[in-house]
């Protein structure tokens, strides 16, 4: 079962990894979007439309990788405080009350949404040249389809840390520096920063 589970986080992994690079192709797009037009004053109307769309797609898709990497927002107030279990039970309740239904309506919806589009060859209004937008329209039953995949993988993670009190393992990803294993690698103990900090006071008070 762990190893399914870490398979389907090696899949959300790569899905979000890989439409991360749309901010590159964003970031080039905007600079010459602002050389064009300022220098060249040659203005693209249907410039705005794709960005949008270029961020939306980014932006959708890498909800299951964050959701993969325990990265979204939540109250942890109090909630860091809780054994797992508790956390677990807390996780199990919300997933089923409102993240299941939510993503699935999104699914669901999203696929009528994106065939009416692609039926209709569906422009932009915004501009009189509007790109087409029923392959940014496809995008939302795609990212709820892998976005509920990875839900169910967190509802069985909860189910678990519920029976053995401890949570199972996630895929290993970058990670914000750990100032403790700095400080091992390093060999640096807590008495070597506070010395340290004491001579730095009295050199200052020195001079």
């Amino acid at each position: 079962m762990q190893k399914l589970l870490l398979s389907i986080d090696k899949f959300s992994t790569f899905v979000g990894q890989a439409f991360s690079w749309l901010i590159v192709a964003l970031t080039f797009m905007i600079s010459w979007e602002v050389f064009s037009r300022y220098v060249l004053d040659q203005p693209h109307p249907w410039a705005f439309d794709v960005m949008i769309m270029l961020y939306g797609t980014m932006f959708m898709m890498a909800g299951a990788y964050t959701l993969a990497k325990a990265g979204h927002v939540r109250g942890d107030v109090l909630y860091g405080f809780f054994e797992p279990r508790t956390q677990a039970t807390i996780d199990l309740i919300l997933y089923i009350l409102f993240f299941m239904p939510g993503v699935f309506a999104l699914t669901y919806a999203g696929y009528f949404y994106a065939a009416e589009s692609w039926a209709m060859h569906e422009h932009s209004n915004v501009t009189a040249e509007g790109p087409p937008i029923y392959p940014f329209k496809t995008i939302l039953p795609l990212a709820g389809a892998v976005l509920l995949l990875q839900g169910i993988v967190e509802v069985i993670r909860c189910v678990i840390c519920i029976r053995q009190n401890q949570w199972p393992s996630r895929e290993a990803d970058v990670e914000e520096v750990d100032v403790n294993k700095l400080k091992e690698m390093v060999q640096v103990k807590d008495e070597d920063i506070a010395s340290l900090d004491k001579f730095i006071v009295r050199g200052g008070a020195t001079k």
